[in-house]
């Protein structure tokens, strides 16, 4: 298994760049390959603030990634379940995924932020 970095995921779903696009099409579909979790914050904060990707349309590919079975995700309830909130709310998607824990698997968040515990203690 190959754990990749952000700009793998980046030049191969933003398909800007002749050659690195190539390199990361041939990579992903060819391998399997694993996101850690923290690489898929990271592509998701650089495809709303620098790209200026809309919220459902970086979940729209994200989830296609996961569903097509191009990248892995160690928890992959847990990051869908993330998706979900950071599409419909307002949320950074450290946030969602920290939801995420806390609803697929049960677990604890503790936090100062006051939008983050609006949704734990719901």
């Amino acid at each position: 298994m190959i754990l990749v970095d952000a700009n793998v995921i980046l030049r191969y779903l933003l398909n800007d760049h002749k050659e690195l696009s190539k390199k990361s099409a041939d990579l992903l579909e060819n391998n399997t390959v694993l996101l850690p979790t923290e690489v898929f914050c990271e592509v998701v904060y650089v495809l709303q603030k620098v790209y200026q990707i809309s919220r459902q349309d970086i979940v729209r590919q994200l989830m296609l990634l996961f569903d097509e079975h191009i990248v892995e995700v160690e928890k992959v309830a847990v990051i869908k379940q993330a998706l979900m909130l950071y599409a419909a709310k307002n949320m950074d998607i450290v946030d969602a995924v920290l939801y995420g824990y806390h609803i697929v698997e049960n677990k604890e968040i503790l936090s100062f932020d006051k939008q983050l515990n609006k949704y734990l203690n719901v």
